[in-house]
């Protein structure tokens, strides 16, 4: 593979003459209000439940109906956009995630809650997987798309770990509906801005676009992610709530391969697949998301529940985790120049790996000092991960097929959420529940109660009281830190077969040559008005060898597909 030895072509300025680096901003504060929703909720939901009065199922329904139904439109809604137009469904998407945030926000009963949350789940379907790709064409050369990504992949990190900050402060001066109407004025903002700014961009437009197909990858990962989900809440792996979903979701996706690979215009190109680096970074995300969102949740219940902290001080407990991550987006881009995807990727997962076994240090007892050291190099080496295989992932994937790359990378990312929960969930339940049985003075029945959570020990250790209720409140304590510990084992376990798997990838950061020329006429003229001839006045610009005209590389071309102005009426998909 030749690679560019000189400085990168700079590309055709995005949206008519709107700056790329401000379009960046664009997608990125997108990204921030997405990444929040996913997080915010989670400390509203005492202070839901207590207006709403919404039962069990109600409850989890309110909690999981926006990252189910997020999930399963992704590979949907980012094929769409490779056809129609990524900035036309991203701006739709905006206006559906405002009006989806003011019903939830003035919502009086528990299924209009769901409902509003679903419909959020659809604009946030619509706008990950468009900022990605958009990203995408908009930095075609890969230096400068390194630096962008870093930039998204923090925001993304800032987002999440934001959310229960910000979460709790509203709801300890608000009212829980503020966690959404915060939305409002910033969708009203977002959606003139982007407007104006984003270019329209398309990708490969040949043949119908296979609906069957679009809702058989959409039904197949709502199936597998529900029963993922299942699994973590404690659901057994056989039993028909869990296995069933499960199944019935594999099946929908095995057939909507080998539907992809029969038509001879799929909606995702399962020849990326092919691709090591492909596949190894689509691996390496789910397995740096199944850890990090597996260990926030446990996080997020040893300093509430064990430490004793309010929802806003665990907040702010968490922000050295988000300020590590900030630093790793920011220099990623120089450290992958420098040391490459494999390097990168696998000392990531090594530095994360040794943060969570510092981790193990931690006890009954507060350790502010050790907590932020662990969550820093968490965060970093998290962090540092993920921008590297999102960079690798997106790279190899041609830019006719970005929004269905990124459509796949963002369902990895939500799967690997998923199998977190599930996972860590399980191993922490299997090595909690034992510590609770024949605890002097607790009768059978309340031991099995309180072996469910340590949320629920506590309850019955309050309705035990005296000597019976001390003694189970402090075996749910002892039970649950080592729990947490052979947790933090396994999640170490699988953070270095992690860096084992980095091994596939490339060593070095390359930058292709694109034989063909752009796909779009106006595009290639723009192209070709922009070349200099080769000549002894400009030829050692484009050399290795100064001195040497005629023998420059050949340049990057700005993008092989169509980029419109922002605010265009848009031409029919080529």
């Amino acid at each position: 593979m030749s690679r560019t030895n000189t400085a990168p072509a700079r590309p055709r300025a995005a949206g008519g003459g709107a700056n790329r680096w401000v379009v960046l901003v664009v997608l990125c504060v997108s990204l921030l209000l997405v990444a929040l929703d996913a997080t915010i909720l989670h400390v509203a939901v005492p202070s839901l439940t207590e207006d709403l009065r919404p039962g069990a199922t109600e409850l989890l329904w309110i909690v999981d109906a926006y990252p189910l139904v997020c999930a399963s439109l992704l590979i949907l809604f980012g094929t769409l956009g490779d056809r129609v137009g990524r900035r036309r469904v991203l701006l739709l998407g905006y206006a559906l995630f405002g009006v989806a945030s003011a019903v939830a926000a003035l919502a009086t009963e528990p299924s209009v809650l769901i409902a509003a949350r679903a419909l959020l789940g659809v604009g946030g379907a619509m706008i990950m997987p468009a900022t990605l790709s958009i990203l995408r064409a908009v930095f075609p050369d890969r230096r400068e798309r390194a630096t962008a990504i870093g930039i998204w992949t923090a925001v993304a990190a800032i987002g999440a770990a934001t959310g229960p900050v910000l979460g709790g402060f509203l709801v300890e001066h608000y009212w829980w509906g503020s966690v959404f109407l915060i939305n409002i004025p910033l969708m009203a903002l977002i959606l003139p801005l982007g407007r104006r700014l984003l270019p329209e961009s398309r990708g490969a437009a040949d043949g119908p676009w296979d609906v069957v197909g679009a809702l058989m990858a959409a039904a197949g990962v709502l199936g597998c992610v529900l029963g993922v989900k299942r699994a973590g809440a404690g659901d057994p792996l056989l039993a028909l709530p869990t296995a069933g979903p499960l199944l019935l979701g594999a099946v929908l996706l095995v057939l909507f391969v080998r539907r992809q690979k029969r038509r001879p215009h799929p909606l995702i190109d399962t020849g990326l697949f092919a691709r090591p680096a492909f596949t190894t970074s689509v691996g390496c995300i789910v397995l740096a998301m199944l850890a990090l969102v597996g260990l926030e949740l446990i996080a997020v219940q040893y300093l509430q529940l064990v430490l004793g902290l309010s929802p806003l001080e665990t907040g702010l407990r968490l922000l050295p985790l988000t300020f590590a991550a900030m630093a790793a987006g920011a220099t990623g881009s120089y450290t992958l120049r420098r040391i490459g995807p494999r390097r990168m990727v696998g000392w990531g997962f090594v530095l994360t790996a040794g943060a969570v076994l510092l981790l193990v240090l931690m006890g009954e007892h507060d350790r502010p000092l050790l907590l932020t050291t662990g969550f820093v190099l968490l965060g970093f080496g998290l962090q540092t991960t993920l921008f590297s295989a999102y960079e690798s992932m997106l790279s190899e994937a041609p830019p006719r097929s970005a929004g269905g790359a990124a459509a796949i990378g963002e369902t990895s990312y939500q799967l690997g959420a998923g199998m977190g929960i599930a996972l860590l969930g399980s191993v922490m339940n299997a090595a909690y529940a034992p510590g609770l049985r024949g605890v002097p003075g607790v009768p059978e029945e309340a031991g099995r109660a309180a072996a469910n959570s340590l949320g629920e020990a506590y309850k019955v250790a309050d309705q035990l009281g005296g000597a019976a209720g001390g003694a189970l409140h402090q075996a749910a304590r002892q039970s649950f830190v080592n729990g947490l510990h052979v947790t933090l084992f396994v999640s170490a376990a699988l953070l270095l077969a992690g860096a084992l798997m980095a091994l596939r990838l490339p060593r070095a950061m390359e930058c292709p040559v694109d034989p063909e020329g752009p796909d779009d006429p106006e595009a290639a003229e723009a192209e070709g008005a922009r070349k200099v001839p080769d000549g002894p006045a400009r030829g050692a610009e484009h050399t290795g060898k100064a001195g040497s005209p005629g023998a420059s590389e050949p340049r990057v071309p700005a993008t092989r597909e169509a980029i419109e102005p922002a605010g265009s009426g848009g031409r029919p998909a080529h």
